[in-house]
């Protein structure tokens, strides 16, 4: 088993070899504009799942992932070349689900803002039915309570 940093280091090799081969090597025509987001790497260093986003259409992720498919034994042969470590980890391709994910939930922020702004826009010229607050606070307990106290007062000099 590999240590932390050495396992971060092999992982990071892997992305710069994969990149710079999607970049100028491969020359698959159904690659479409990709990126490599991450790399991880088992701690044995046996296995790579390499992350990676289209831009582009359903269709083009398709045909990309075929490509990625198809050019895998070419892309480990180059990275354990790039690598120089006794083993090559397999590599794996999976579409990475973060954009998608981050783009739904951008889509639920406007959708609460636009119903907040809705809710503000009813209730701008809205009043109260009763008082603005009608609870009662210390202060007012304290005047009347200190009426009562007079008005037993004034009774009882009366008497």
């Amino acid at each position: 088993m590999a240590d932390a940093a050495r396992v971060r280091k092999v992982a990071d090799h892997i992305q710069e070899t994969v990149a710079r081969l999607l970049q100028g090597r491969i020359k698959d025509p159904r690659i479409g504009f990709v990126t490599i987001t991450d790399v991880r790497v088992t701690g044995d260093l046996q296995q790579a799942t390499v992350f990676y986003t289209v831009y582009g259409t359903d269709e083009e992720r398709q045909d990309t992932a075929a490509a990625l498919r198809s050019a895998t034994g070419l892309i480990r042969s180059e990275v354990g070349r790039a690598l120089g470590i006794r083993l090559t980890p397999s590599i794996t391709f999976q579409l990475d689900s973060l954009p998608t994910q981050a783009q739904a939930f951008e889509d639920a922020l406007a959708q609460a803002r636009a119903r907040d702004e809705e809710i503000a826009r009813t209730h701008a010229g809205a009043a109260y039915a009763g008082d603005a607050d009608p609870y009662r606070h210390d202060e007012e307990a304290d005047d009347e309570g200190d009426e009562e106290a007079d008005d037993e007062g004034d009774e009882e000099a009366d008497a």
